[in-house]
């Protein structure tokens, strides 16, 4: 469902990704993680096609990410860090105008609006101007938007950031529930987020893959402690 195949990006002389691949399958939920600066959010930048690779390739659901990527991105639901929304424009009316931007009829548009205010907790929100939100209440409208066309994939930079604890909840549970029948690639600097949400982790450090395995196999590396493997894996000081 995702497919990262050699994929490298240079800015100059600099490799931000470095030979870097990696294969994710339907159903799974995973854990992306890297220190400042080791090009993960490259990576992602390049798995939504927001970037252009220098050189490999990169699919969603078997679709070339560089060469189709409107194709490409009618299967992936993508929640960037604090990104960007219309102050202006109520959660509604976004999310009306993102329906009919991707071709979405009345009824189905209905629907999915239906099932995303319910999931994402907005219906206290609606209609108030995504101006006057607060940094979580943004999250959730940006979640919804995510999730509004039923993508196959979902890629997510820090989903609960500015959620409060019942908030958080609520989103680890819609992540598992939704990894079900969907592909997600979680970034995240939480590792109680990776044990409670992903069944796998990859970790990229330097543009390279440092690691690929379960989360138990990863504390393992830190002798049951998740912080000391992350930090003997990057080679942080």
């Amino acid at each position: 469902m995702i497919e990262a195949i050699d994929l490298c990006k240079h800015y100059g002389s600099f490799a931000a990704i470095d030979h870097l691949s990696f294969t994710i399958r339907r159903g799974e939920v995973v854990a992306f993680l890297g220190p400042n600066g080791a090009g993960k959010s490259t990576t992602m930048k390049v798995l939504t096609g927001y970037q252009a690779p220098t050189s490999g390739t990169a699919r969603l659901c078997g679709v070339d990410v560089v060469t189709d990527r409107v194709r490409a991105c009618e299967k992936l639901g993508y929640l960037p860090e604090n990104g960007p929304l219309y102050p202006e424009m109520t959660p509604r009316e976004l999310l009306t105008f993102f329906g009919e931007a991707r071709g979405m009829g009345r009824g189905l548009l209905a629907d999915r609006l239906e099932f995303v205010t319910q999931e994402c907790d907005l219906h206290d929100l609606l209609d108030k101007p995504i101006g006057t939100c607060s940094k979580g209440q943004k999250q959730r409208t940006g979640m919804a938007q995510a999730l509004l066309h039923d993508p196959e994939v979902l890629i997510m930079d820090e989903p609960t950031t500015g959620l409060d604890p019942n908030q958080i909840r609520h989103v680890r549970e819609l992540v598992k529930k939704l990894g079900q029948t969907r592909t997600i690639l979680l970034s995240t600097h939480l590792f109680q987020e990776v044990e409670a949400m992903c069944g796998r982790v990859l970790l990229v450090n330097e543009g390279k893959l440092a690691f690929d395995g379960t989360p138990a196999e990863f504390k393992d590396r830190g002798k049951g402690q998740m912080d000391q493997a992350f930090h003997s894996m990057t080679g942080a000081r």
